[in-house]
C-alpha cells in the first residue's frame, strides 16, 4: 500500500477527488493541518462520492506531527523544484508520496532538506504545475504500475 500525505491543502474538490482515487487503489490518504476547508465541507463529500467507507484516512496537526509520527519512513516530495522525474526513481510499497498546498507547494525547508527525494513531473511551457489530484494520480499509478498492480482485478469479462 502507497501513501498519500497532503501538506495543508486548500481545495475540498481537490481533496475529494483524490479520496476517491485513494479508496480506488488502496493507498492511504493522510491530511496535514491546517485545511483550507472543513472537513464536512459538502464538495469535499461530492468530490470523495460514496467512497469514503473504503478510505483509510490519517489527520497530523502539522507537518512536524507527521514527520515525527512516520519517521523512519521512505519519503518522496513532489515539487516543481524536484530534479529528477517521478519516472527515475523505483517505488516500493509502503512509500509516503508527499505533496504541497495548492498555491504554495511544499515549504522551502522541507524540500532543501530532502532534495535528493524531491522529485517533479516533467511540462511544458511557462506553465505553473498541474492541477493537484492530477499529479497525485499520475505519480500514484507510476509506483503501482511499478508493483505490476498487484491485488488489482486487471482484466473483467
Amino acid at each position: 500500500m502507497f501513501n498519500i500525505v497532503l501538506v495543508e491543502p486548500e481545495i475540498p474538490q481537490n481533496t475529494g477527488n483524490i479520496s476517491r482515487t485513494c479508496a480506488c487503489t488502496g493507498a492511504a490518504l493522510h491530511l496535514v493541518r491546517p485545511l483550507g476547508f472543513e472537513i464536512t465541507d459538502r464538495n469535499l463529500k461530492r468530490a470523495g462520492l460514496d467512497y469514503w467507507d473504503k478510505l483509510t484516512i490519517y489527520y497530523y496537526d502539522s507537518l512536524d506531527d507527521f514527520l515525527a509520527k512516520n519517521a523512519g519512513a521512505k519519503m518522496y516530495l513532489l515539487s516543481t523544484r524536484g530534479r529528477r522525474n517521478y519516472t527515475d526513481v523505483k517505488f516500493k510499497d509502503g512509500s509516503f508520496l508527499i505533496f504541497g498546498k495548492e498555491t504554495k507547494g511544499l515549504p522551502e525547508w522541507f524540500v532543501r532538506g530532502n532534495f535528493d527525494n524531491t522529485l517533479r513531473i516533467p511540462m511544458k511551457g511557462e506553465v505553473r504545475s498541474l492541477n493537484l489530484s492530477n499529479s497525485v494520480a499520475i505519480v500514484l499509478y507510476e509506483a503501482l504500475r511499478q508493483q505490476n498492480f498487484f491485488g488489482f482485478d486487471l482484466y473483467v469479462d
